[in-house]
C-alpha cells in the first residue's frame, strides 16, 4: 500500500498534538511487569499542584523524557511515573487568597472542614494544569499510573512512616528554636529556608558590669533580640575577660541582670570576643543555653511583632523597634558604633519573608542515626552522583544535618497522626483516631491541629508510588528506581530525604544515579522570575517552534551540574535542523518511490555507501555510549553534525547522480542506503525530538508500527571500515580544496574547470576510480589522474590534499597575485601545524605518557603536513615566477 507523501513544509503543529494523541491512544507510555525484561523506572519529580510549567520543568522533563524513550527502545519495560505535589504552604496561600477574594472570609472564620473542601475544589480545578502542559512537551509518562502526594496511597504511606519512626524513637515533640515565617505564620526546615548576602550592620553596644566601673562591648546584627538575652558568653581562654566570668553585667534599657560565661563556641578573633546569647531567638545561643542551663525569654509573637515581654516596644514590629531600640541606646550612651557589613540573611521559599528564629512546640526528626546510612550509601558507591561534584554537597548536608523540624501550621496536608488526651495529657500516635484513651480510658481525645512538612511525603515518592508499605509486584519489580533526574537546587530539599527514607524503610537506596541539571536562566544569566519579568514561557516556544525545537535547545545546550542561558535564536536554529532533516527526509521519500528495496544489495556498495554505512555505525555506537554516560549533549551534538554535514551535505549529493541515472542497479543500492540510513538516524534521534521523528517515520516504505516502540539500533561491527572512511575522507577533502580555490577565485559555480590531480601511488587508485565524485561535486569538466607532474598548463592554480595535487587550469580568470597571497596563507597554517607538531613530539612529557599509537599518529601527521608544505613550497616559487 502507497503511503501518504510527506507534507511540502515543516509545520509542527499539523502533527505534534495529533502524534501524541495517537501515542496515548495506543497505550505505548504504559509499563507492564514483564518477567522477560528487565525494568528500568524513573519517577518525576512532582511538579507542584500550584505551578505552570516553567523553563526549569522543561529541562528536567526533556532530559527524563529523552532517557525513559531510549531505555524503552533498548527493551526495557521502562516505567515513567507521574504525579504531583500538593505543595502545602503554595497550596494554602492560594486557597487562602481565594476565599478573601471571594467571600471576604479568613479560613479560621469558615473553619477547617470547609477550607479543606475548598482546597481539593482548588485541587480539582488547576491541579491537572501543569500535567496537560507537560504532554504539549511530548512527555511519555504512564500517565494511568499518576500519583499525587496527598492520595489515599501516599496518605497511608506518610502515616505509616510517621509511626514507624515515632516507636523507633526517633520522632518527637519538643520546644526548640525552629526557623518561623512570620508571613505564612508556620514553621521552616533548614532546607526550606533561602539564604542571600544583604546590606546590614554590625552595631556596637555597651553592657555594664555590676557594681564595677567597666563595659563589655558586644556587637549584633539584630538588636531588637537584645530583649531576650540572657548571658554574655566569652572564650574560658580570652584574657580579656578571664576576670570577668562568672560576674553580673546588666542588660541596658531593660536592666535585668545577666551572667557573664565561658563557652568554647566563642570565637576570640571575630568581633569583640564576646557575644550575646539569646537562646530563644538564635539556634547557636540555643546550644549554648541548654549547655548553660539558660532561661529562654521570647521576645515575639508569630507575625513577629514584639510581646509584653519586650516591654515600652510591645506592638511594634521587629525593624520598628529595632529603629527605636537603636535611638534609645544612642540617647542613653550604650551604642559605641555602627558598622556597615553585609550578611547572609534567611528567607522564606516561598514568600519570601525574612525568617525568624523562634521557640515553638513542634515535631521533630532525629536526625543522627538516619544520616549514617544514607552518607555510606554514596560512599560506598550504593548511589552515584553525576557530575560527581554534587557528592560533596549532599555528604556536607548530611554531616552538618540537624533535627528535621517536620510540623507544619497549616490546615493543608498530611495531618499528624498524633491524639492528646485532653483529661490526663496523654499523647497517642495511631493510624486512626482511637475510642478512648490507652492510659485513662477516657474518650476526650483530639487531634494534633498541624500537618507534617511537604517534603515529609515525597520523601517517599521513589516507593510510596508504587505500593509501599505494601509488598506491591510493582514494587518488587520496577523499585528501585534507576535514575533521579533532578535540579542541584534541591539536593538537600528532596533527595537527602528520599535516600534516608528509602534506607529506613526498604533498605535499598532508592535510585541509583542522581542524574544533576543546572537552571536555565535569561540570555544575561539572571535566574528567571517574575519580578525580573525575564521569564519565558515554554508553551509560547512550543507554539511558536514547536516542541522539537525547544527540547534540541535544552539538550544540546545542557552540561550535566552546570546552568545555561536560554536564546531564542538557538531554538530558531533547532528548528532550521528540523527542517533540514524534514526536507532530506522528503528528497529520500520522493526518490525511493517505488523502487524495489528488499533484495540484496550489499555486493553493489560504492564508496560513497560503505563511507556513510560505516561512519552511521560509529555514531551509533557513540550515541549509545553518550547516553550510557548521561552526556545527552553530546550525544545530541554528534547527531546534529552526522546528518546536517555528512548525511545531509555530503551523502545526498555525492549520491543524485545515480538516484537520476539510467542503472537501476546503482539507483536501487544508493536508494536502499539513503533509507536505512535515514531509518537508524530517526531511532537514534526519537529520544530528542519525537515528533517529527514519529511523523517522518509514518511514512517511511518499510515502517511497520510506530517509532517510539521501534528496536534502538544495534552496531554492525562488519559495517565499519576505518580504510574505506579514510579513502572518501580523501576524495572529500579534494572536493573542498577545489571548492575552496574557485570560491577564492570567485569563478562562478556554472563555469566548468578541468581538473587535473597528480597522485602518488599510494592514492593514485582512490582518486582514478572516485574521479566522477569530482565532476559532481567540484564543478569539473572533467578529471585527468597523473602520476607524474608533466604537462601542467603554466597558469594552473593548485591546491594540495595528502598523497596529491590538484591543479586548475583557469586561463584568464587566475589572478596571479591573488593566488600568491592565498599560497602564502597555506604556507602559514602548514608552518604552524608542522610547529605544534614539533613541539609535541619534543616534549619529554608527551612522549613519556602518551600511548605509543598516539605518538606513531603525531609522527604520521608531521610526515603529512611535511610532504604538503614542499608542494606548496614549490607552488609558491612558480606563482613568484608568473609575476615577475
Amino acid at each position: 500500500m502507497t503511503k501518504e507523501s510527506l507534507a511540502t513544509k515543516y509545520n509542527p503543529k499539523e502533527f505534534e498534538d495529533k502524534t501524541y494523541g495517537m501515542w496515548m491512544e495506543k497505550n505505548y507510555f504504559s509499563a507492564k511487569i514483564d518477567p522477560d525484561k528487565e525494568s528500568y523506572t524513573i519517577v518525576l519529580p512532582p511538579p507542584n499542584i500550584t505551578g505552570q510549567l516553567h523553563m526549569g520543568h522543561a529541562l528536567d522533563q526533556t532530559l527524563q523524557d529523552i532517557l525513559i524513550r531510549w531505555k524503552r527502545m533498548q527493551g526495557f519495560s521502562a516505567l515513567w511515573l507521574p504525579g504531583t505535589d500538593h505543595a502545602s504552604i503554595a497550596t494554602e496561600v492560594k486557597v487562602v487568597e481565594k476565599i478573601q477574594k471571594e467571600e471576604g472570609k479568613t479560613k479560621e472564620e469558615i473553619g477547617r472542614e470547609a477550607f479543606l473542601k475548598r482546597a481539593w475544589d482548588w485541587k480539582e480545578d488547576y491541579g491537572n494544569r501543569i500535567t496537560e502542559q507537560m504532554k504539549k512537551l511530548g512527555s511519555s509518562c504512564d500517565w494511568s499510573r499518576e500519583r499525587f502526594t496527598m492520595d489515599q496511597g501516599c496518605n497511608k504511606a506518610v502515616t505509616e512512616f510517621f509511626i514507624r519512626l515515632y516507636e523507633k524513637g526517633y520522632i518527637y515533640r519538643g520546644n526548640r528554636l525552629i526557623n518561623w515565617c512570620p508571613d505564612c505564620k508556620t514553621s521552616l526546615s533548614e532546607a526550606e529556608v533561602e539564604h542571600e548576602e544583604k546590606q546590614g550592620a554590625f552595631w556596637h553596644i555597651k553592657y555594664p558590669v555590676k557594681d564595677r566601673d567597666e563595659f563589655v562591648e558586644i556587637a549584633t546584627t539584630r538588636p531588637e533580640t537584645m530583649l531576650g538575652d540572657t548571658a554574655v558568653a566569652v572564650h574560658p581562654e580570652d584574657n580579656r575577660y578571664k576576670h570577668l566570668i562568672g560576674k553580673t553585667l546588666i542588660l541596658p534599657i531593660v536592666n535585668r541582670e545577666i551572667p557573664v560565661i565561658a563557652d568554647d563556641y566563642v570565637e576570640m578573633d571575630f568581633g569583640t570576643g564576646a557575644v550575646k546569647i539569646t537562646p530563644a531567638h538564635d539556634p547557636n545561643d540555643f546550644e549554648v543555653g541548654i549547655r548553660h542551663d539558660l532561661p529562654k525569654l521570647n521576645v515575639m509573637n508569630e507575625d513577629a511583632t514584639m510581646n509584653e515581654k519586650a516591654g515600652k516596644y510591645q506592638g511594634m514590629t521587629r525593624y520598628e523597634c529595632r529603629k527605636e531600640l537603636v535611638k534609645d541606646l544612642d540617647e542613653q550612651d550604650y551604642l559605641v558604633k555602627k558598622k556597615e557589613h553585609n550578611h547572609n540573611v534567611g528567607a522564606c521559599y516561598r514568600c519570601n519573608t525574612v525568617v525568624e528564629p523562634m521557640l515553638s512546640d513542634q515535631w521533630f526528626v532525629k536526625m543522627e542515626e538516619l544520616a549514617k546510612p544514607a552518607i555510606e550509601a554514596v560512599k560506598g558507591n550504593e548511589l552515584i552522583f553525576l557530575p560527581e561534584r554534587f557528592t560533596k554537597t549532599y555528604l556536607h548536608w548530611l554531616e552538618n544535618i540537624r533535627d528535621w523540624c517536620i510540623s507544619r501550621q497549616l490546615w493543608w496536608g498530611h495531618r499528624i497522626p498524633a491524639y492528646y488526651c485532653d483529661d490526663c495529657g496523654e499523647v497517642i500516635v495511631a493510624k486512626e483516631k482511637p475510642e478512648s484513651c490507652f492510659k485513662c480510658a477516657f474518650t476526650n481525645l483530639r487531634q494534633d491541629e498541624d500537618v507534617l512538612d511537604t517534603w515529609f511525603s515525597s520523601a517517599l515518592w521513589p516507593f510510596s508510588t508504587l505500593g509501599w508499605p505494601d509488598e506491591t509486584e510493582d514494587l518488587k519489580y520496577f523499585y528501585p528506581t534507576n535514575v533521579l533526574v533532578t535540579g542541584y537546587d534541591i539536593i538537600f530539599f528532596w533527595v537527602v530525604r528520599m535516600v534516608f527514607s528509602a534506607l529506613e524503610l526498604t533498605d535499598k537506596a532508592p535510585f541509583k544515579h542522581v542524574f544533576v541539571h543546572g537552571l536555565v536562566r535569561d540570555s544575561q544569566g539572571r535566574k528567571m522570575s517574575k519580578s525580573l519579568g525575564n521569564g519565558v514561557d515554554p508553551l509560547e516556544i512550543i507554539d511558536q517552534y514547536g516542541a522539537d525545537a525547544l527540547r534540541f535547545m535544552l539538550a544540546t545546550g545542557n552540561t550535566p551540574g552546570n546552568d545555561m542561558r536560554f536564546y531564542t535564536e538557538r531554538v530558531e536554529s533547532s528548528r532550521n535542523f528540523a527542517n533540514k532533516l524534514w526536507n532530506a527526509s522528503r528528497f529520500v521519500l520522493m526518490n525511493i518511490n517505488d523502487m524495489d528495496l528488499n533484495k540484496e544489495y550489499k555486493t553493489k556498495l560504492t564508496l560513497s555507501d560503505k563511507w556513510i554505512l560505516s561512519r552511521l555505525n560509529t555514531v551509533i555506537n557513540e550515541v549509545t555510549l553518550n547516553l550510557e554516560k548521561f552526556e545527552l549533549g553530546i550525544a545530541l551534538q554528534k547527531l546534529y553534525d552526522f546528518i546536517w554535514s555528512e548525511y545531509c551535505d555530503w551523502y545526498i549529493e555525492l549520491v543524485k547522480p545515480r538516484l537520476y541515472g539510467e542503472d537501476y542497479d546503482s539507483k536501487r543500492t544508493a536508494s536502499a542506503v539513503l533509507l536505512e540510513a535515514l531509518e537508524s538516524l530517526l531511532k537514534l534521534l526519537h529520544p530528542f525530538m519525537p515528533f517529527i521523528t514519529e511523523e517522518i517515520w509514518a511514512h517511511l516504505p518499510n515502517s511497520q508500527d510506530c517509532i517510539i516502540v521501534s528496536e534502538w539500533p544495534k552496531i554492525s561491527q562488519e559495517r565499519i571500515l576505518p580504510q574505506e572512511e579514510k579513502k572518501m575522507e580523501l576524495v572529500m577533502d579534494a572536493i573542498k580544496s577545489i571548492r575552496n580555490i574557485r570560491a577564492e577565485m570567485n569563478v562562478v559555480p556554472s563555469r566548468k574547470a578541468k581538473v587535473i590531480v597528480v597522485a602518488d601511488k599510494r592514492v593514485f587508485d582512490i582518486m582514478e576510480e572516485n574521479k566522477n565524485y569530482l565532476i559532481t561535486l567540484a564543478s569539473a569538466s572533467e578529471v585527468i589522474v597523473l602520476e607524474e607532474r608533466n604537462d601542467i598548463p603554466e597558469d594552473a592554480v593548485s591546491a594540495v590534499v595528502e598523497g596529491a595535487e590538484m591543479f586548475i587550469p583557469l586561463d584568464d580568470l587566475v589572478d596571479f597575485e591573488k593566488e600568491l597571497e592565498r599560497l602564502e596563507k597555506e604556507k602559514t597554517k602548514l608552518e604552524k601545524e608542522l610547529d605544534r607538531v614539533d613541539k609535541k613530539l619534543s616534549n619529554q612529557g608527551f612522549i613519556g605518557k602518551a600511548p605509543a599509537k598516539l605518538i606513531e599518529e603525531e609522527k604520521q601527521k608531521k610526515e603529512k603536513y611535511q610532504e604538503m608544505f614542499e608542494k606548496v613550497l614549490e607552488r609558491l616559487e612558480y606563482t613568484k615566477n608568473k609575476l615577475k
